[in-house]
């Protein structure tokens, strides 16, 4: 596992990022949270290190490893945190200190915070919402209002992390589940509206792929074409 993790992560051996490559803090991100969705602790605690290595500082891992509770849920993210404790521990006893880093900023405002996760969405899809709602949030509105409320100004509104960072994050969860293919679609095209690159994207692809397996990266790879596809075209 380490060598496989190797092959796609390794400072030394990076060439230096550009607009079309994901830096070495995002590859990171995405190995973490596409194991935090698997489960793997022991592989995870490879891919912490690494992490660490990159210079992700341990409020920003955690602020990752939360953000993926989401969409993984509590117990694969509550177990993910415990594996991290762990990683930090064992390597204060072998003398590395890691950057705390900064903690989330207070939000001061009187916006609802359903009206705040609105303005987020807006930025996240480049869309205005309007009209009457459809689909799930008709049928069952209390979720979109647990969306609006939480995941969006909840979590995404937190500063820890940028957007970019956030997005893949959540990409990485959705294609390590499986069987959510609308929902991957739909980030992927956030993905592009925040600024990831089709280049960086496609290497998100790579990362995954020994995690994931092949069966999934196929699946998540013949999203991203399609997501693609439709962008080239107009």
């Amino acid at each position: 596992m380490i060598l496989l993790f190797s092959v796609t992560f390794k400072a030394d051996a990076q060439p230096k990022p550009s607009k079309d490559s994901l830096n070495l803090k995002q590859q990171s991100l995405v190995a973490i949270a596409a194991q935090t969705a698997k489960g793997d602790l022991t592989a995870l605690k490879v891919n912490l290190n690494a992490g660490l290595a990159s210079g992700l500082t341990v409020n920003e891992i955690k602020e990752a490893i939360v953000h993926c509770y989401a969409y993984c849920g509590f117990p694969r993210s509550i177990r993910a945190l415990q594996t991290f404790m762990v990683v930090v521990e064992d390597r204060k006893a072998k003398g590395i200190i890691d950057v705390l880093g900064a903690e989330a900023s207070s939000i001061e405002t009187k916006e609802s915070k359903y009206d705040r996760g609105k303005i987020v969405l807006e930025k996240l899809t480049g869309t205005k919402e309007t009209g009457s709602k459809k689909g799930y949030a008709a049928f069952a509105p209390i979720m979109e209002i647990f969306l609006k409320e939480h995941l969006f100004a909840d979590i995404f509104e937190r500063d820890v992390l940028t957007f970019q960072d956030r997005e893949l994050l959540t990409v990485s969860v959705i294609a390590s589940i499986g069987d959510a293919e609308p929902m991957l679609l739909s980030h992927l095209n956030i993905c592009l509206n925040v600024g990831l690159t089709p280049a960086q994207l496609q290497q998100f692809v790579q990362i995954i792929e020994p995690i994931i397996g092949n069966q999934k990266t196929k699946a998540a790879q013949k999203v991203l074409k399609e997501v693609l596809t439709a962008k080239l075209k107009g």
